[in-house]
């Protein structure tokens, strides 16, 4: 197999898990709640990343760690998979799946926002046009079509959604400044992000906001969530641009995760997948690929 080959395979691979996440949060939300959610997930994904770097053996790599990486990596677990995760699944809880897959999808578009302060990047007057363009489908996912009226079908779940992808722009733009290696980075990451959901449910039991459940169903969504949400997905996306030639060859291949995930959501959640939602996705993919025609 070449190098292009193994790109493909890793993407597609990735891809395919990827699209089945949006099911898989709807399904285990039935027997958890977000926090619980997370907690276990996160768990699962640590694990899986640590048997990933003692099978690469790389595990030599965690001596070499300072105490201003422990730092960094304290910051952006806190933003990922912390903050990131907390909200989405929140908004999943809130809303149908796919609005709040779909309405997270908008993060390479908060990216061109951030990088403007951020990164002290410039944007053209085309560039807000594609940004309009996915404004528009993300109105019209969140009002199912009903543009004029401007009636949202939840505009707390719709913030929170919208919100995910504003916490994951910040954590690409840190990471971008991490040169350390990433399965390394990744495992560091989710331990700080363990630990801090850890905190926030032992906090909230003391004082009566929340408690540790253990459904059997709840912990075996988690269990799938951890792996091919957070933990096996990552390092196979990694593995992907690691042999593309260029990364725009397989970058832009995310995009069918989207579509595919409706399908899954459609026949195994039960949700019917309304016109508008599919529409909006376009509009907001549209406006994505046309930025980043731009920026090429």
């Amino acid at each position: 197999m070449t190098r292009e080959n193994k790109a493909y395979f890793y993407a597609l691979l990735a891809i395919a898990c990827w699209s089945t996440i949006g099911t898989a949060f709807k399904l285990t939300l039935r027997y958890l709640d977000f926090l619980n959610l997370l907690l276990y997930s996160s768990f699962v994904a640590t694990l899986v990343l640590f048997l990933i770097l003692l099978c690469q053996k790389k595990i030599p790599l965690l001596r070499l760690v300072t105490g201003k990486n422990l730092l960094y990596s304290a910051f952006l677990g806190f933003l990922n998979p912390y903050l990131y995760y907390l909200v989405l699944l929140k908004s999943y809880e809130l809303l149908p799946a796919q609005e709040a897959g779909t309405l997270n999808y908008i993060w390479p578009l908060v990216l061109v926002l951030l990088s403007i302060p951020l990164l002290k990047q410039k944007i053209s007057g085309w560039s807000i046009l594609a940004l309009l363009i996915s404004f528009a489908g993300i109105i019209l996912i969140s009002t199912h079509g009903d543009i004029t009226g401007l009636s949202f079908s939840n505009p707390f779940g719709v913030l929170l959604a919208t919100g995910s992808a504003v916490f994951w722009a910040f954590f690409w733009i840190f990471t971008m400044k991490d040169d350390r290696e990433e399965v390394t980075r990744l495992f560091l990451n989710f331990g700080f992000g363990f630990l801090y959901i850890l905190l926030t449910i032992i906090l909230l039991h003391i004082t009566g906001h929340a408690k540790f459940t253990f459904p059997l169903a709840g912990l075996a969504g988690s269990v799938y969530i951890g792996i091919f949400e957070m933990g096996f997905t990552f390092v196979v996306w990694l593995m992907a641009l690691k042999y593309a030639s260029t990364t725009a060859k397989v970058s832009n291949l995310i995009y069918l995760s989207p579509f595919i995930s409706l399908i899954f959501i459609h026949f195994f959640v039960g949700e019917t997948i309304l016109f508008s939602t599919i529409a909006g996705l376009v509009l907001i993919i549209s406006g994505i690929i046309f930025q980043q025609k731009l920026k090429s």
